[in-house]
């Protein structure tokens, strides 16, 4: 089946055309992932760092044609590409260090003549299942780590961004990955997840990675679990950003404009409610309301706040956000898509998903608004009177992937980070941001607790094997032929 992927910008400027695959093509791609797998990973860790290297250098000699097809593709902001293709770079450069470190452990053992060891194996075949909205970052986060483990993959990235995937996948593959270790699928959802499911029966996949919604991720952890797998599950979020009576306001604007409207707020971590302490409300909100009138939206590849939606489904699907604003509810400024009916002062865009951006304040905790993901450029405000009920009202939807803390008292940031189910904390920062060496995931709706990046990643792609080694020359046995020495536990000074 045929997909056309357009340029969101311009729906008229089609950036290519794919043929779509089915479940057996996913089954057939893991079953070449699996016979190819045993060689890549005899290859020693240092060399496969060393193809990790290869990788980061090609991305940074391919770097500007990649971001510039990012933005056309998906719409994103060109500085925010060049962002996104610079952490693949970030990310080789770290994992390839880590060829060198895939550390284990030397222990001594409680009896004489015998030593104990650990060693890092990888999983084996690794399923990876990817969004759209990062298309070429978030699969190196995923992907370059599978690879220096000694792990195969079989990719499936977002139909809507297929031109980026495929240059992505083009060149990592001129970085000399032997045939078979990295195979890439394009196919629509259901029949992704039906050559998952047969793959899993088969043995085919040893672990599954998956980036996008919390309703798919439900159903790909059941899956898993059916096979005694547990998936690295990164799904969505619901991100608050409190601001207390102390926080420097101009600082706290630049994070919400930022986490909120960024990539118009089509990320796992852009800003959900900016939860205000009642002292400082009406300035915030009035600040806010301010920059976010001001801001530049439209034509990607110039300075723009944000761009278009990432594709017409997601459009409709925000559409429907929309609707859940209520008549408790304050707008700031026009909604919807922008138009010649329903304009926008500075707007520099033409033909595409282009749409203002949104502030609601007067937001309930029991309002849909509130509780649940809205992926596009919607703000909510809210007031809190003392810190416990900030970080309440930030746990209160179930997810925990990111939060934001504005305050310049220490005593308040502490407390926070310890009351607050996410993740990942931000003090006087946005709620989006990821470096390559510090942990990035959620917990609750938000994932199953796995983590990527830096070293903890490697947990997700890895098998802990011990060893031991008896050259006693006789049978020991483990907390029976032990050494012992007597002490004299009855004695007391004077």
């Amino acid at each position: 089946m045929p997909y056309v992927s357009t340029n969101p910008s311009n729906t008229s400027d089609v950036v290519t055309e794919i043929e779509l695959g089915t479940s057996r093509t996913f089954v057939d791609a893991a079953q070449r992932a699996k016979a190819a797998q045993r060689a890549w990973a005899r290859v020693p860790a240092p060399v496969r760092g060393q193809v990790i290297g290869n990788i980061g250098r090609l991305v940074e000699a391919n770097f500007e044609p990649l971001a510039q097809l990012v933005t056309r593709e998906i719409g994103k902001p060109i500085a925010e590409a060049r962002g996104e293709v610079q952490e693949i770079v970030d990310t080789c450069n770290f994992f390839l260090g880590e060829g060198r470190r895939l550390y284990g452990h030397t222990v001594p053992s409680e009896m004489a003549d015998k030593q104990l060891f650990t060693f890092r194996n990888p999983v084996g075949v690794a399923a990876i299942i990817t969004a759209g909205n990062f298309p070429v970052a978030v699969p190196s986060w995923y992907i370059v780590p599978a690879l220096l483990c000694g792990n195969s993959v079989v990719w499936k990235p977002a139909e809507y961004s297929a031109a980026s995937a495929q240059a992505f996948y083009d060149v990592f593959q001129a970085a000399g990955i032997p045939g078979g270790v990295f195979e890439i699928v394009f196919a629509e959802g259901t029949e992704t997840f039906d050559g998952l499911e047969q793959a899993l029966q088969q043995g085919l996949v040893d672990k599954v990675g998956f980036t996008g919604s919390s309703e798919v991720g439900v159903r790909i952890g059941e899956l898993c679990g059916r096979h005694l797998q547990t998936p690295c599950l990164e799904l969505g979020g619901k991100n608050p950003m409190v601001v207390t009576e102390d926080a420097d306001l101009d600082l706290a604007v630049q994070g919400a404009l930022f986490a909120g409207f960024g990539s118009a707020g089509q990320r796992c971590t852009s800003l959900g409610t900016a939860i205000v302490h009642e002292s400082v409300y009406a300035e915030f909100l009035s600040r806010f309301t301010e920059a976010v009138s001001g801001a530049t939206v439209g034509d990607p590849t110039g300075d723009v706040l944000y761009g278009p939606l990432l594709d017409e489904k997601f459009a409709l699907a925000y559409e429907k956000y929309l609707g859940w604003i209520g008549e408790h509810h304050t707008v700031h400024g026009p909604t919807g898509r922008i138009t010649a009916s329903n304009p926008r002062k500075g707007f520099t865009g033409e033909n595409g998903l282009f749409y203002h951006p949104a502030i609601v304040s007067g937001v309930r905790a029991d309002d849909e608004l509130f509780l649940q993901e809205t992926f596009g450029p919607i703000v909510g405000v809210m007031k809190y009177s003392d810190l416990d009920e900030a970080i309440e009202l930030g746990n209160k939807p179930g997810y925990g992937l990111s939060c934001s803390i504005y305050t310049t008292d220490p005593n308040k940031a502490f407390r926070f980070r310890a009351g607050i189910s996410a993740g990942m904390v931000s003090v006087n920062n946005s709620t989006s941001g990821a470096e390559a060496h510090l942990p990035f995931g959620g917990n609750g709706k938000s994932g199953n607790g796995s983590r990527q990046s830096g070293v903890w990643v490697l947990d997700q792609f890895t098998r802990w094997q011990s060893m031991n080694w008896d050259y006693s020359g006789k049978l020991q046995k483990a907390q029976m032929d032990t050494l012992a020495i007597e002490a004299n536990l009855d004695y007391r000074l004077g």
